[in-house]
């Protein structure tokens, strides 16, 4: 059987149904609980976190080749960043998400295109 949403297969008995259509466990999750970019909590407790003790922040692996092609770039659009790090979409999401929170990215309109750059 394939998943609705990224047509990969699922193994018998790791499907999971939402609003009619069976889903793997990765598209299911990001159903239930998409990344928000525009999150004032979250902004408040990743800037709490993190002047709390600076030298804790840790990037994930893919959050920290985010921040180095934005610097490297001076701004990409997401489908380039997606492409590049031959990642998701959903993946991009929530790496960025978290990197927004934390005030390390954002995104901006040029020229009419989405681009995401260093805050």
């Amino acid at each position: 059987m394939l998943c609705a949403k990224c047509k990969e297969k699922i193994e018998k008995g790791d499907e999971h149904e939402l609003h009619g259509q069976t889903l793997c466990e990765d598209c299911f999750l990001d159903c239930l609980s998409p990344a928000k970019a525009c999150d004032p909590w979250a902004v408040y407790s990743a800037k709490s976190f993190a002047t709390a003790d600076e030298s804790k922040v840790k990037f994930t692996e893919t959050q920290s080749k985010i921040l180095h092609l934005l610097k490297e770039t001076g701004g990409v659009e997401p489908e380039i960043l997606i492409q590049r790090l031959q990642i998701t979409p959903s993946d991009l999401e929530r790496a960025f998400s978290t990197l927004r929170h934390m005030e390390k990215a954002r995104a901006e309109l040029r020229e009419g295109k989405k681009i995401f750059r260093l805050w």
